[in-house]
C-alpha cells in the first residue's frame, strides 16, 4: 500500500495541468499514487498527458462537470492510501513538498488534517497561502494571500486546509461525508475544516510542505463565477455550522460585514454576482441545514476551544494577516528560515 495518494481534480486546466504531473515526477519521495479527476473537460487538457515515471498514476473521466466538491469526493473514496493530499491543476509541488507533509504527519501523531505553504506561481517572493483563517463573524479568508514570504508563519495550528495543497488523512474524512457537494465550489475546503473542527480535530500548518499556486487559474479570481459561488457558500458555511450560541453572539457583526462586502462589489462594479450570491444563499439556507448528508456533525469540541481556533479581529481579515498559533521547538523556527531563504 503506498502511503499517501496525490488527487488533482481537473477542469480546462490546459497550460497548467502538466506541470503539475511535472512537479510530481521529480518529488525526492516516490511512494504514492497520482489520481486525477476530470470533469469533462473540453479544452483537452485531459487528454495525450505525459505521466512517463508515473507508474501509480489514474485518470479518471467523468461525463459532465460535478465541480470541485463531488469530483475530490470520487477521488478520495478511490484513493488506496491512508492519507490524501490535495493538489490543484494550477499548482507545481516542490521537490520536497510530499517527503515534508510526511515528516510533519510523523511529527503529529492523530492529527488528521494539514495544511501547505503555498507561494504565488508568478512570484515565489510573494504569499499565496498559508492555511484558511476564520473570522468569528462567519467571513473565511486565505491566510497571508499577497503577502510577503517574510510573513510565511512558522509550523503551528490553523483553522482549516486550503483546498489547493490540503492533506487528510482519508478515512476522516470519509467519515465526515467529504466535501459538501451542494457548494460545487469555493468554501467547500473552509465548510468541511469547520465540520471536523465541530468533532474535535485539528489542523497543522506545515511551513515547509511548499507549493506555487496560480490562485484561480482556471476559474478568475473575480469572475461572476468565483463571486456568486464565494460568496453563497460563504453564507451557507456560516449558517450551517455556527453553534446556536455564537450564532446569536456573531450574526450581528455577520450582517455587517456582509454590507460592506456588497458596498465594496457596488465600486468596484461587481454587485450583480455577489447580490445573487446571497440571495441564493439566503433561499438555501433552510434546505441545507434541513439535509444532513453533508451536516455538521454533534459538537464535542468546547464552544470556548472553537472559538479560540477563531479570528475576532476583522483587521487580521482586511490585512490577509496569517492566523496561525506557532508550535514553540527550535525546529520548528529553523524550518522556517530555510523555507524563507
Amino acid at each position: 500500500m503506498t502511503q499517501i495518494s496525490v488527487l488533482i481534480v481537473n477542469f480546462n486546466g490546459e497550460g497548467y495541468l502538466q506541470a503539475a504531473l511535472d512537479s510530481l515526477r521529480a518529488q525526492t519521495f516516490q511512494d504514492f499514487e497520482i489520481i486525477v479527476v476530470d470533469n469533462n473537460s473540453t479544452d483537452g487538457s485531459a487528454d495525450d498527458l505525459s505521466v512517463d515515471g508515473l507508474s501509480k498514476f489514474r485518470l479518471l473521466k467523468q461525463d459532465k462537470n460535478l465541480g470541485f466538491a463531488a469530483a475530490s469526493n470520487i477521488g478520495v473514496k478511490a484513493a488506496k492510501s491512508p492519507w490524501v493530499a490535495m493538489l490543484n491543476p494550477d499548482a507545481e509541488a516542490k521537490p520536497d513538498w510530499l517527503a515534508n507533509i510526511l515528516d510533519g504527519i510523523k511529527r503529529h501523531p492523530g492529527v488528521s488534517m494539514f495544511s501547505c505553504a503555498q507561494l504565488c506561481l508568478e512570484d515565489s517572493s510573494v504569499l499565496d497561502g498559508a492555511g484558511d483563517n476564520y473570522l468569528a463573524f462567519g467571513i473565511p479568508w486565505r491566510g497571508g494571500f499577497g503577502r510577503s514570504l517574510n510573513d510565511l508563519p512558522r509550523e503551528g495550528e490553523c483553522f482549516s486546509p486550503c483546498g489547493a495543497s490540503a492533506v487528510f488523512f482519508r478515512d476522516t474524512y470519509l467519515s465526515h461525508g467529504g466535501l459538501d457537494e451542494r457548494f460545487f465550489c469555493y468554501c467547500e475546503d473552509v465548510d468541511l475544516g469547520y465540520r471536523m473542527r465541530l468533532a474535535g480535530e485539528r489542523c497543522i500548518f506545515l511551513p515547509t510542505a511548499v507549493v506555487s499556486h496560480a490562485g484561480s487559474g482556471i476559474s478568475g479570481r473575480a469572475s461572476e463565477f468565483s463571486l456568486f459561488h464565494g460568496t453563497r457558500n460563504r453564507l451557507w458555511t456560516y449558517a450551517k455550522n455556527t453553534p446556536f450560541a455564537l450564532l446569536c453572539l456573531t450574526l450581528p457583526g455577520h450582517v455587517l460585514l456582509t454590507i460592506a462586502i456588497l458596498m465594496r462589489g457596488t465600486m468596484k462594479g461587481r454587485a450583480g454576482p455577489v447580490w445573487r450570491g446571497l440571495v441564493a444563499g439566503v433561499a438555501g439556507i433552510a434546505r441545507i441545514r434541513a439535509d444532513r448528508t453533508f451536516g455538521p456533525p454533534r459538537r464535542v469540541v468546547p464552544l470556548v476551544s472553537l472559538m479560540r481556533a477563531m479570528a475576532w479581529d476583522p483587521r487580521a481579515l482586511l490585512g490577509r494577516h496569517t492566523v496561525v498559533t506557532p508550535l514553540k521547538n527550535v525546529e520548528a523556527v529553523a524550518q522556517l528560515d530555510a523555507v524563507r531563504s
